[in-house]
């Protein structure tokens, strides 16, 4: 990854809380015994009486928080993405989807750079998961700057909310002065006529080390970073497979159902397209350092250019 500036998204997530709990008295947030891993323990410290511990119970967690969502209030509800995601699914789907509450998921260590704790916790189906929940909107950012704005336009948005932090550090790609965060908005960080690279979460930097390993070869890419994966921005990826002829999809996550499948879905109904997916595939991940496994598993610069030029190929 580029030797710059590196935080973790899910720092930003602890950090973001606490600067909305300072300006929103009706901000709740909820952990599940992990307070410390998840970042909330920020919020705890500044806000001890709107912190509530849930203990390691994820599935009564979604449940308080559907309930504390009733009474107006906006509770986050926070733990690793394959217990929030995983483990409570159900509830999310039946006691926060069907009733389309105000409730926003923190959803930290999510993907292979979950690193040493191995195939248990590196979820790469959470997106897949939410996804399906009718009304659920599903965040992914990139960086710490965008992280701390989608979790304000996640308290902000009325609604269900899934956002997806990572446990490894990452490099800050979006400190330009004209970054707007919208959501269901995606943003072209490279313009580019060849291919199409359109990544999500930690990948976006890495597709951006790749259009740069690409243009040494002659092949100009196009970078867009998605972060809002549910609603997609639609008509950004139609324009980009029209003007590029190819798109390619890279993300921290299974192949699987993910933001491969939501391009997918999109380009065979509006404009089809030859895509390649690049991401887990169909495979559980393993123990080692995150930076190792990025590479291991193809998500790193190097392995998304080699991918892309045998793609054009």
């Amino acid at each position: 990854m580029s030797d710059v500036k590196k935080i973790a998204t899910r720092d930003s997530y602890g950090n973001a809380l606490v600067e909305l709990g300072k300006e929103h008295e009706d901000l709740i947030v909820l952990d599940a015994d992990l307070a410390a891993a998840t970042k909330t323990g920020t919020f705890k410290k500044a806000f001890p009486e709107r912190h509530i511990d849930c203990g390691i119970a994820e599935c009564n967690m979604m449940g308080i928080a559907a309930g504390i969502a009733a009474t107006g209030k906006v509770p986050f509800a926070s733990s690793f993405a394959m217990f929030a995601a995983g483990r409570a699914f159900e509830q999310v789907r039946n006691s926060i989807g069907y009733p389309h509450l105000n409730v926003k998921i923190g959803a930290t260590h999510a993907g292979i750079s979950v690193g040493e704790d191995g195939a248990t916790h590196q979820c790469n189906e959470d997106i897949a998961l939410m996804r399906t929940i009718p009304g659920m909107v599903v965040i992914n950012p990139s960086d710490d700057i965008e992280a701390r704005a989608a979790v304000k336009a996640a308290y902000e948005y009325v609604g269900p909310v899934y956002m997806r932090f990572g446990r490894l550090a990452v490099p800050v790609i979006n400190d330009t002065p004209d970054y707007k965060f919208e959501i269901g908005k995606g943003v072209v960080l490279k313009e580019g006529t060849d291919v199409a690279i359109i990544a999500t979460g930690l990948c976006v930097n890495e597709a951006l080390e790749a259009a740069k390993l690409l243009a040494e070869k002659g092949i100009n890419a196009r970078v867009i970073n998605i972060h809002t994966i549910k609603p997609l921005d639609e008509a950004l990826v139609v324009q980009a497979a029209k003007e590029c002829g190819k798109v390619v999809t890279v993300e921290e996550h299974s192949v699987i159902g993910g933001l491969g499948s939501a391009v997918c879905d999109v380009l065979c109904a509006k404009a089809p397209t030859q895509v390649l997916k690049i991401g887990v595939i169909d495979t559980f991940g393993e123990s080692g350092p995150a930076v190792a496994l990025i590479k291991k598993y193809g998500l790193d610069g190097e392995s998304i250019c080699q991918k892309v030029e045998d793609f054009l190929k």
